[in-house]
């Protein structure tokens, strides 16, 4: 680790250029291959001294982009700027084409020159879910300075504009080294497992695949032939379906009084899907005073628009299951039909493995993650747990079962439903029907063979079903969607992936809901500048421009990535978007219509005596008013 170096490359037709900084010393390298010099044969001479002397290179989907190109520039020991421009284009051509042909120019482990660390993989921002940019990290690890390549990557460069470019290539350099030491955590644990198993590239997984591969292992160890081998290479086993009838998928032993959930379960033995998107579009089922929502993904029920307070006679009452779906496949014996038994005996067997591995040892997390990944991975084409109705039995039966439940708490006298929540449910109890509360719930384990966890509400201040905050009884306080700002198990801060702009209006709103705190003095007295900032992207065929009353109709250009925040006085932004089909006229869209805003990609530029309040108050009314 003492010897990680952070890189990056900037390739364009005439101009290569590679910058290289210490993680743990003030030192910097740059090379450049262009009409005025030529560093190839340096370029391999120092990264042949790095893999030397121990050492690793770090950067931004590194085994994606940068690496490749390096590693072709390793393979011939010299090139020019036009050669190593074609090997990029051709890389992101084929990222162009099937799921596949990404894999086609990355260079296994056993085959690169020095190892690597690609801190994208890492955080599992290969997820189109979880895609996230180095300049959206910038913004979110508040760096001085939140830079967009300058210069189209298909320019020809010019004297003139080179050291523009090594100046931006340096600048991510900085940027991945950053990142890097806010990753620390998730390497070393990867290079404990790394130190365990020295056979695979654990110091490029992403938690999710450190778990399927963890219960891969353990699969394999225990004699289960995850793959095949044949002239092609590898092939994972896999059980794919034409169709799955739902009937198929239900625990058999499910029953409803409920009308209303009785007859969504009559409504889901009768389909026969072919895919598994889609499957629950507008299915409902009005119980309890709330309206349940049925979806692939889990149930969700909620009351709306309400503060739900604990009182002397009420209990707010949270009652889950840890790891519910992967749970619900164990205890149910769910899994992949390729599979012999002994597939549930091991599942089940990693979370008593656990047991015996201190919290916090990497052992104990990669087994926790191994429990998580194995249903995950049941819907995943790529994998060998690859069974979609595996997927089915649990996500269906999952939500069943939590209806079973409620179908039962909601017979006891002054029990209300508050919310459902994929793994669990939250009701506001009489605190003289606790008795009565708990007996169900014990029915309920003794059926399901699952285990629930308690947790009590003192409040519940509740948008509707994803957006809400709520403070339990020992003071701690769950954030979800808009009125989020951190997480506990993410350092004290939202996730790199979620957006990060104007946490000033999560944050008053939570100390007027939980505090009586005033708006307008708590926006106005607010010290914190990042948390006025915002951060705005457009694609690369779009484009980003600012425009003001005194310029006319003249725009001017901005960075397609741009850290602002509202002002008193400033610019209007736009999107200047493509024409849309069958139309020649571009398109432009208003960012924050009708507020003014001061750029600050350098955050010297922002100006916290200009912030406008009055956009952030109303924002933060957003929040607040419409609880009753």
């Amino acid at each position: 680790m003492n010897n990680d170096i952070a890189y990056d490359e900037e390739t364009l037709p005439n101009v290569f250029t590679i910058a290289f900084e210490h993680c743990w010393a003030p030192f910097r390298w740059a090379f450049e291959i262009s009409p005025w010099r030529n560093d190839s044969r340096d370029i391999v001479a120092f990264v042949q001294w790095i893999a030397a002397r121990g050492g690793r290179l770090v950067g931004f989907n590194n085994l994606g982009f940068d690496y490749p190109i390096l590693h072709y520039l390793l393979q011939m020991g010299q090139a020019d700027a036009p050669t190593l421009y074609a090997k990029a284009m051709a890389i992101i051509q084929s990222n162009d084409d099937e799921e596949a042909g990404r894999f086609f120019h990355m260079v296994k482990p056993a085959d690169r020159r020095v190892p690597q660390i690609d801190l994208f993989k890492v955080h599992h921002f290969d997820n189109r879910a979880r895609s996230t940019s180095l300049k959206a990290l910038e913004f979110a690890m508040r760096s001085d300075h939140v830079e967009d390549m300058p210069i189209d990557h298909g320019t020809v460069i010019t004297l003139d504009q080179l050291p523009v470019l090594k100046s931006y290539n340096a600048h991510d350099v900085s940027e991945t080294k950053k990142f890097y030491h806010y990753s620390l955590e998730a390497i070393k644990f990867r290079e404990e497992l790394a130190a365990k198993d020295p056979g695979k590239d654990w110091l490029n997984f992403s938690d999710v695949k450190i778990g399927v591969e963890f219960f891969l292992d353990k699969l394999e160890a225990a004699g289960v032939q995850c793959y095949t081998y044949g002239p092609e290479g590898r092939k994972p086993r896999q059980t794919r379906r034409a169709s799955i009838a739902l009937r198929d998928a239900i625990l058999p032993w499910i029953r409803f009084d409920n009308p209303e959930f009785n007859r969504v379960h009559q409504w889901l033995l009768q389909q026969t899907i072919t895919e598994t998107k889609g499957v629950f579009e507008n299915v409902t089922a009005s119980v309890g005073g709330v309206e349940f929502v049925f979806g692939l993904g889990g149930i969700h029920a909620s009351v709306e628009n309400e503060v739900v307070r604990a009182d002397a006679e009420n209990d707010i009452v949270d009652i889950d299951v840890e790891g519910y779906y992967p749970s619900t496949a164990i205890a149910q014996g769910f899994k992949p039909a390729h599979f012999p038994a002994i597939f549930s005996e091991i599942y089940a067997g990693l979370k008593a493995e656990r047991a015996k591995h201190p919290k916090g040892t990497s052992i104990n997390k990669a087994l926790k993650l191994a429990g998580n990944g194995a249903y995950g991975n049941s819907n995943n084409q790529f994998s060998p747990l690859l069974d979609p109705m595996m997927t089915m039995q649990t996500t269906l039966n999952g939500q069943l079962l939590l209806c079973l439940l409620v179908e039962q708490l909601i017979k006891i006298p002054n029990l209300r439903m508050i919310q459902a929540n994929t793994d669990g449910i939250t009701v506001k109890c009489p605190k003289v029907a606790r008795a009565h509360l708990s007996a169900v719930v014990q029915w309920w384990e003794g059926i399901t063979k699952l285990k629930m966890e308690f947790a009590e509400y003192e409040v519940m201040c509740i948008r509707d079903v994803n957006n809400y905050i709520a403070r339990y009884t020992n003071g701690k306080v769950k954030r979800i969607g808009a009125y989020e700002w951190k997480h506990e198990k993410d350092g004290g801060r939202l996730r790199w992936d979620q957006n990060h702009s104007s946490l000033v209006i999560p944050k008053v709103a939570e100390k007027v809901l939980l505090e009586g705190a005033p708006i307008r003095e708590t926006v106005e007295q607010w010290s914190d500048l990042y948390d006025f900032l915002l951060r705005v992207k457009v694609p690369r065929t779009s484009r980003l421009v600012s425009m003001t009353e005194a310029w006319g109709d003249t725009e001017f250009p901005l960075p397609n990535t741009t850290r602002y925040h509202i002002a008193k006085e400033g610019v209007r932004l736009f999107k200047r978007m493509p024409p849309l089909k069958g139309k020649t006229e571009w398109r432009r869209i208003g960012v924050e219509s009708g507020w003014n805003v001061r750029v600050c990609n350098a955050i010297k530029d922002a100006d916290r005596g200009s912030v406008d309040h009055d956009y952030y108050i109303r924002e933060v009314e957003k929040l607040v008013n419409r609880l009753s």
